[in-house]
């Protein structure tokens, strides 16, 4: 999979902006947030502003809600996972590479050890060639 702009890089896809929850928040504060931002997944954050993990919506659904905990007594810190990212700098194949090995939707770019933004399919739709989109959704979803 090659990107139609070859200098492109994971800076030039994302979009900025990004907050982190803190690990230590519960995860209603982190639904919260996902609500006033009108996204999917946070990245989760330590106490030293380095990227810890990610959480999603169904994250909290599935794993607190549906298992039977308390929203407001768990921590994103408890729940984030997937602790995989991009530098800034990396191409935009490279990004997609990783996406797709890790079989994720979203991905963190670092520039710095500090969250600079995060790639997502909306990103990706805005920035690649329609096949090259197409070929991106089938890979990441695919189940082998």
């Amino acid at each position: 999979m090659t990107s139609g702009h070859p200098h492109e890089t994971a800076r030039d896809l994302m979009s900025s902006g990004t907050e982190c929850v803190s690990s230590h928040e519960t995860l209603d504060r982190a639904a919260q947030m996902m609500r006033t931002m009108n996204v999917g997944a946070l990245p989760v954050c330590g106490p030293d502003d380095r990227l810890a993990g990610i959480i999603t919506d169904r994250d909290i659904v599935v794993k607190c809600v549906a298992a039977g905990h308390d929203p407001a007594k768990v921590t994103a810190g408890e729940l984030a996972t997937g602790l995989v990212w991009v530098p800034a700098d990396a191409t935009v194949e490279e990004a997609l590479e990783r996406m797709e090995k890790h079989q994720i939707k979203r991905l963190p770019v670092i520039d710095n050890h500090r969250l600079v933004g995060m790639i997502s399919e909306a990103d990706l739709a805005k920035h690649l060639p329609d096949d090259q989109l197409a070929e991106f959704v089938h890979r990441v979803y695919a189940r082998g």
